[in-house]
């Protein structure tokens, strides 16, 4: 049900596709986050009618939507692609994430986690459990397994091990359980929280991996982003990319900044996924290249009598169609207004601008992949961010000169 194929690098950055049953996928790629099989404040002909967007693939989150609607009314009217009126890919997680963002209402035993159901009324008890029984009714083209996920900011190392060694057990089962191999791609999670060392956790989940290799189609990274270093977090992805093998695809779970997407693809990442542009939307901040710090706070002061689009050159429906005929697009000042006004028109416009920033922010990647100067990229891309302390602006984090680095691409 994958193909993949490696069109060219640059140092440790790819440019691939994935062929899936719904079409193909170029990466680097960032997948936009319907977490109920919607993106709040698009419909799916915004974000497949726009040549700034033209996404090929989204991400839905199996335990919202087995509460909600319930996977087996979703797989009655023919499974989630015909549910949301969507003709390209999805993928969906296992629900192993809301373990920890939602750990007072799970139960983890060695059979699994069980969520209580908080649309249910008081006194009864329904669980939702089985991932890829669920992930089957969705239909999605790429499905993940069920890992143990610890919080990446606990200091349990006894916790930390048993949820690896589970992660393996769990993904022996997943394997079993899985009733769609001709359709549905399932990937492995790479868990083991922050510990990269020779031997360590980490190793013993890849070392597992390696051993079910035939049966894995792609792998993901799991268990960052969630308050930990950005140390430690780039020294786990460059960890794992150079472990996991070279011929299937690389998903980095829950990360959604331009500049983490900027440096984990140096480190030889294909695939993202976040709330994050969609989410900053519905706050009133629109993402901007060339202006440091990269994001415009629209409802500033400082945007109530400025009459330039939010970015020349964009051609979301914001910057490019406000006005009509014109193209003149909607100004700041005029998106500045709307947002205090509570204008629900203004988030929608704020989010396409900004999925269609992440979009061009791909093309842009595997364009320099293809023509071998993805160095020059990053390195554009980072001084653009951070100007210099003498300059009025920030120096560039050590973090990103040594991630960097390690990428075979120095900033210095």
């Amino acid at each position: 049900a994958l193909t993949f194929h490696i069109h060219a690098t640059s140092k440790r950055a790819r440019y691939t596709t994935l062929h899936l049953p719904h079409g193909p996928i170029s990466t680097p790629v960032f997948m936009p986050v319907g977490t109920k099989g919607t993106l709040k404040g698009l419909t799916p002909m915004d974000v497949t009618n726009c040549n700034s967007l033209n996404n090929e693939i989204i991400l839905a989150n199996t335990y919202h939507l087995a509460l909600q609607p319930g996977t087996e009314l979703v797989r009655d009217a023919g499974g989630l692609h015909e549910f949301m009126n969507w003709d390209r890919n999805i993928l969906t997680d296992s629900g192993g994430f809301q373990m920890v963002s939602l750990l007072k209402l799970a139960e983890i035993t060695e059979e699994g986690v069980t969520f209580e159901n908080p649309f249910q009324e008081s006194g009864e008890d329904e669980k939702k459990s089985y991932s890829i029984y669920h992930q089957n009714n969705i239909g999605s083209d790429i499905i993940m397994a069920l890992d143990d996920v610890v919080s990446s900011v606990s200091d349990d190392t006894t916790r930390f091990e048993i949820a690896t060694y589970r992660t393996l057990r769990w993904l022996d089962r997943c394997f079993s359980a899985h009733r769609r191999k001709h359709d549905q791609n399932l990937f492995p999670i790479v868990q083991g929280g922050l510990d990269v060392s020779p031997g360590g956790l980490r190793d013993v989940c890849l070392a597992g991996f390696r051993l079910r290799d035939s049966n894995a189609p792609g792998y993901a990274i799991g268990g960052l982003a969630g308050g930990e270093s950005k140390d430690q977090f780039w020294r786990v992805v460059h960890h794992c990319c150079c472990a996991l093998p070279d011929n299937k695809p690389r998903y980095l779970m829950g990360v959604g900044y331009p500049l983490d997407l900027v440096v984990c693809t140096a480190l030889g990442v294909d695939l993202y996924d976040c709330v994050y542009p969609t989410r900053t939307a519905r706050f009133g901040v629109a993402l901007v290249g060339g202006e440091a710090p990269g994001t415009l706070r629209l409802k500033g002061h400082n945007c109530a009598e400025d009459y330039r689009v939010i970015m020349e050159g964009c051609e979301c429906m914001a910057c490019k169609d406000g006005n009509g005929s014109d193209g003149g697009g909607y100004t700041r000042a005029r998106l500045h207004a709307m947002l205090k006004n509570d204008n629900p028109m203004a988030v929608s416009l704020v989010t396409h601008h900004n999925l269609a920033y992440m979009m061009v922010l791909n093309r842009r990647m595997r364009e320099t992949i293809k023509n071998d100067c993805y160095g020059e990229f990053a390195k554009d891309f980072v001084r653009d961010q951070f100007r210099g302390k003498e300059n009025g602006g920030e120096d560039v984090p050590k973090w990103v000169k040594d991630a960097l680095e390690a990428a075979g691409i120095p900033l210095d």
